[in-house]
């Protein structure tokens, strides 16, 4: 199969504003991404509606896509995306533009997801220890994901899925995996062009989850099991946190 990584980049960012060009020890960050993530593909793209971002991708020699302002999510900017490029492809993955150290392996188990026929999306999963602080359990800014026994997700929620019964909350990882989302998906070439036209659904209005859509309308998301974190940056102190981090490891 031929997989292609198409990197969403937007400018404007409510958080934090202009972090595909943020500076990570002489690299901006989308350089990073981007560099993590071409040699584990057959090629890789960023896809922007900024100007700035444009000239920074090219600057490093990068392959990259102009794309409208007025996409809602990366999955609409990856299917204007992957229409510019114009080669078939079997698979899109849509990698997160502020994950600059997103695992090899997670992009591996993303692809073998694919060996299911079934599969039409995919996406990872994390189980959660069970030991985790209730507190962070409950965070509603960390989705959690319910599998069936083939890996298929059942659901999505900002709520604690499953609920247990008659224990108390400090034991419930004692008697269920809760697993948490990883936000990085990818799917068949033939599926974007379709999930894209769908209008918003009633379940992702309520969790403002838009992977709550695919699912209403019975598409098949496969996950992968990893038990890799991954570190995000969505804010400033994000980046101060990851700053720390390529200093350790000497990136």
């Amino acid at each position: 199969m031929k997989f292609v990584g198409i990197i969403p980049a937007r400018y404007a960012s409510t958080r934090f504003p202009g972090k595909p060009l943020a500076d990570m020890l002489g690299k901006t960050m989308i350089q990073r991404v981007y560099e993590r993530v071409s040699g584990l593909l057959d090629e890789v793209y960023v896809a922007t509606d900024d100007q700035r971002i444009f000239d920074a991708a090219t600057g490093f020699s990068g392959k990259v896509v102009m794309t409208s302002d007025t996409h809602r999510s990366g999955t609409d900017r990856c299917r204007e995306a992957y229409e510019h490029i114009g080669r078939p492809f079997d698979v899109i993955i849509n990698v997160q533009g502020d994950e600059p150290f997103i695992h090899e392996n997670q992009i591996r188990l993303l692809q073998s997801c694919f060996e299911d026929p079934q599969t039409q999306i995919a996406t990872l999963v994390k189980p959660f220890s069970p030991d985790t602080e209730p507190e962070v359990l409950f965070n509603p800014n960390t989705p959690k994901v319910i599998l069936n026994k083939n890996r298929q997700v059942i659901y999505f929620s900002r709520s604690v899925i499953p609920y247990v019964r008659g224990k108390d909350i400090a034991d419930w990882g004692s008697y269920t995996v809760f697993y948490k989302h990883i936000g990085i998906y990818a799917y068949r070439s033939e599926i974007l062009k379709e999930i894209a036209a769908l209008e918003p659904s009633a379940l992702e209005k309520a969790e403002s989850l838009e992977q709550l859509r695919w699912i209403e309308n019975g598409y098949v998301i496969k996950a992968g099991i990893t038990t890799e974190e991954t570190l995000g940056i969505d804010t400033p102190e994000d980046l101060e946190k990851a700053l720390k981090e390529l200093r350790t490891t000497n990136h």
